[in-house]
């Protein structure tokens, strides 16, 4: 009778994932049991979630792990150094606050959230393409702790109002496709052409050319054999020996070691980042640069969550990427960061989440192995300059984010009614950027104007106009202030003028 109590409370206490799991050895492909292990995942929110309880790992959470830290080391490395520069701030610097960061994030957020109390809350990256804004920031007289202390706050509330989920659902799959197909092309030819600027600084081009058709011929023979999600390790092993096999130049220069961990010396008059504490003067000038921020993550966070859905098969909505939660750890990320004297701004982590969805892999496995690479190279040094070594950063990039981001808008672009709001997002994108391309776009989309007359109709008036149309407005007002529109001058300056 005690025995069959104790079985009784072992069978109820086990969890739903492994009641239902089952060995390799009873699939007859590997993809057949990676797809059953993301379907019978059960993920609670801001709850433990245990390895080998809740999750298990596997040989392919390698991938997105070493997608994300090289990821990770170029675009912090990216972020800061536009902070830098027109501060008048050392490489020294930029090295020793990208390794202070990595170490934040590897250890308060990637395996503390993501891994263990919300496994379908993505980590929280790098804002890539507000790198482009950082020396105007600095010049309109911004600062970085102002900077990012606002931009969370304004995450926290678009996040526990579920205001991004909202926008999510008034996207159709023609504005997202066209999106997706936007930003993968302007990745490749960006890639393609800062690698062959590389090579063409030491007069050796044709080392360029020799790493991309390599690349396209590898990753075809992978697409060949169902074998893509291993483009990023062999892509960047095999750029980095052609490169170096071709007479490259390279050499390691970070040796290890640990950061400063003290925020009173990155926030000091005369250490760190030697700006001080910000007054109220700094938030009011980044107020108009963090609403754009967050405003960017909606179709970030959109085109990474459709990426999954691509990728992964049916039955499996319990371990999609959660928005609203993916932006309130974004956001409480890019807050302590900024506090503790990191110059990283926080976004979805495009570099883990879409190798991760191409390897049929939940996000929480991944998640650790990631915090664990980071830790490793923040601390060892070297991998941090092979990562952001020009052949294998472009490459890695390519393979594993945006040549998969241009498949998948072309999958969600097949049919004739979804390709006429591809080709407007496309447009009005290459026109300002793709946050006023989205914009636009979803008014005119929801309107029936261009895309499925029927769709805008069962959305009612708040869907179809009064959300879009706030949400371009707000959007545009914002990008005239600082000077986004090709030919009209920055609102903020003439009004500057006019009060002087």
């Amino acid at each position: 009778m005690k025995d069959n109590n104790k079985t009784s409370y072992q069978t109820s206490s086990e969890s739903a994932y492994n009641r239902n799991r089952k060995p390799r050895s009873e699939f007859a492909t590997r993809s057949e049991y990676l797809e059953h292990e993301l379907q019978v995942m059960d993920p609670k929110r801001w709850r433990p979630n245990l390895p080998f309880r809740d999750y298990r790992f596997e040989i392919e959470d390698w991938v997105p792990a070493m997608a994300a830290t090289i990821g990770k080391i170029v675009m912090v490395a990216a972020v800061v150094g536009a902070f830098a520069m027109p501060l008048g701030l050392s490489p020294e610097f930029v090295i020793e606050n990208a390794r202070f960061e990595m170490l934040i994030a590897a250890i308060l957020f990637v395996v503390l959230v993501s891994g263990f109390l919300n496994p379908t809350s993505n980590l929280a990256g790098t804002h890539g393409p507000l790198i482009p804004l950082i020396p105007l920031i600095v010049a309109s007289g911004g600062h970085p702790m102002a900077l990012g202390l606002m931009i969370g706050v304004f995450g926290f509330i678009l996040g526990i109002t579920k205001g991004g989920s909202l926008l999510a659902k008034l996207t159709s799959k023609g504005v997202c496709g066209g999106l997706l197909l936007y930003l993968g092309f302007i990745g490749v030819t960006g890639q393609v052409a800062k690698l062959f600027a590389w090579a063409e600084s030491f007069d050796m081009a044709y080392i360029a050319f020799v790493v991309i058709i390599g690349t396209i011929i590898m990753y075809a023979w992978l697409e060949h054999i169902q074998m893509r999600w291993l483009a990023i390790p062999l892509g960047s092993v095999f750029a980095a020996v052609v490169a170096l096999a071709l007479g490259a130049p390279f050499e390691f220069k970070t040796e290890p070691g640990i950061p400063n961990l003290d925020p009173t010396y990155w926030w000091g008059e005369n250490t760190g980042w030697q700006l001080g504490l910000p007054g109220l003067e700094h938030f009011i000038a980044v107020a108009p640069f963090a609403v754009l921020a967050v405003a960017m993550w909606s179709p970030d966070f959109l085109g990474h969550r459709v990426f999954q859905e691509l990728s992964y098969p049916k039955k499996t909505d319990k371990v999609l990427m959660n928005i609203d939660d993916t932006m309130l750890s974004t956001s409480a990320r890019q807050a302590v960061g900024s506090l503790l004297g990191g110059g990283n701004l926080s976004s979805s982590w495009g570099t883990y989440i879409v190798p991760a969805a191409i390897a049929k892999r939940p996000i929480p496995a991944g998640a650790i192995l990631t915090g664990l690479l980071c830790v490793v190279a923040a601390i060892w040094g070297y991998p941090m300059d092979l990562a952001i070594w020009q052949p294998v950063l472009s490459v890695a990039l390519i393979v594993g984010v945006f040549l998969p981001l241009l498949e998948a808008g072309m999958q969600m672009t097949r049919e004739g009614k979804t390709t006429q709001s591809a080709a407007i997002v496309i447009f009005s994108s290459a026109l300002v950027n793709p946050v006023f391309g989205w914009s636009l776009t979803m008014v005119l989309d929801n309107l029936g104007l261009i895309g499925c007359k029927e769709r805008g109709k069962e959305l009612g008036h708040t869907g179809r106009w009064i959300i879009p149309g706030i949400t371009f407005v707000v959007l545009c007002t914002v990008m005239a202030m600082i000077g986004m529109f090709p030919g009209i001058p920055a609102l903020m300056e003439s009004f500057r003028t006019l009060a002087g």
